[in-house]
């Protein structure tokens, strides 16, 4: 289960949902619903988690909600 803070909002500029994990380092995905962006984002989050596993990189542990973003 990803415990990993979420944001997602609408852009105009890409007519999508943009979901970000913003402890993950540029880890995001778009959808063209807010439930396929979350969907679409949690893969990536495993994604990010395994590549940085695979590279030897060190992978932040979840804070929770952020104070500001």
């Amino acid at each position: 289960m990803n415990k990993y803070e979420i944001i997602i909002f609408w852009s105009d500029e890409d007519k999508a949902f943009i979901a970000e994990a913003p402890e993950l380092s540029g880890c995001m995905a778009d959808g063209k619903t807010y439930q396929e962006a979350l969907s679409n984002v949690e893969v990536i989050i495993q994604e990010w988690i395994e590549t940085a596993k695979e590279l030897g990189r060190p992978i932040p542990c979840p804070k929770g909600r952020l104070t500001f973003a």
